[in-house]
């Protein structure tokens, strides 16, 4: 195995390890009522979504790290700046998950004056942690490496094209949601959500199984 398919490897079982947080959807439900806190209940569905995410964090890194010896080849500046986005999201969304186990602190430390406020705080600050990040980050990355892998032909010039459509597609509805024109958790955001997820999760198939393509930037390597 020559070093761009270790490269590729690695980063694409790296894109496909960021969907494992795909549950916490689920596993967040409770801990986004304002009566969490003052509740009965386990709290291991949160501390569970909390390790996903952690993980997502993590391996949103390694994708960029992984990928940077190859596609620094064709935009060194690109290919920077895509290490700095994904460092980015990987901290707003560790901003985030201390967020909510701290509403699991005070949730078993016991009730008390203004606790409740304290919770809905928190909770409120995870969302929009996840707002500027997961919701409005992967368009940047989209672009910085879509345009990298377009111009490089290191992979089908299909998949770079799905990034660039599903970027656009996330910032017009990230502004919508923004503006109050749609609700975060609505049918419409989430359809505008998926070209974004469908590249990421293609990209990470192709460069686990079948690799860059044949490119004069990695030639040598």
């Amino acid at each position: 195995m020559n070093a761009p398919r270790k490269y590729s490897l690695a980063a694409g079982l790296f894109y496909l390890l960021t969907f494992v947080s795909i549950p916490t959807l689920a596993l967040y439900r409770a801990v986004r009522e304002p009566t969490f806190v003052t509740s009965a209940g386990p709290d291991a569905p949160v501390m569970l979504g909390v390790v996903l995410e952690m993980i997502v964090a993590l391996a949103g890194i390694g994708t960029a790290v992984a990928l940077y010896p190859i596609v620094r080849r064709q935009g060194e500046a690109r290919a920077v700046g895509f290490v700095a986005s994904r460092t980015l999201e990987a901290a707003t969304i560790y901003v985030g998950i201390v967020s909510l186990m701290s509403i699991v602190t005070l949730r078993q430390s016991g009730t008390g004056a203004g606790v409740v406020a304290a919770a809905q705080g928190l909770a409120a600050q995870y969302r929009w942690s996840f707002f500027f990040a997961q919701s409005f980050i992967p368009a940047i990355n989209g672009v910085l490496l879509g345009s990298l892998l377009y111009q490089s032909r290191l992979v089908p010039r299909w998949l770079p094209t799905l990034s660039f459509v599903g970027a656009a597609s996330l910032v017009v509805s990230w502004l919508a949601t923004f503006l109050g024109v749609i609700d975060a958790i609505s049918p419409v955001a989430a359809v505008a959500a998926l070209p974004i997820a469908v590249w990421e999760f293609s990209l990470g198939v192709y460069l686990t199984f079948w690799g860059f393509r044949a490119s004069p930037i990695i030639a040598g390597l």
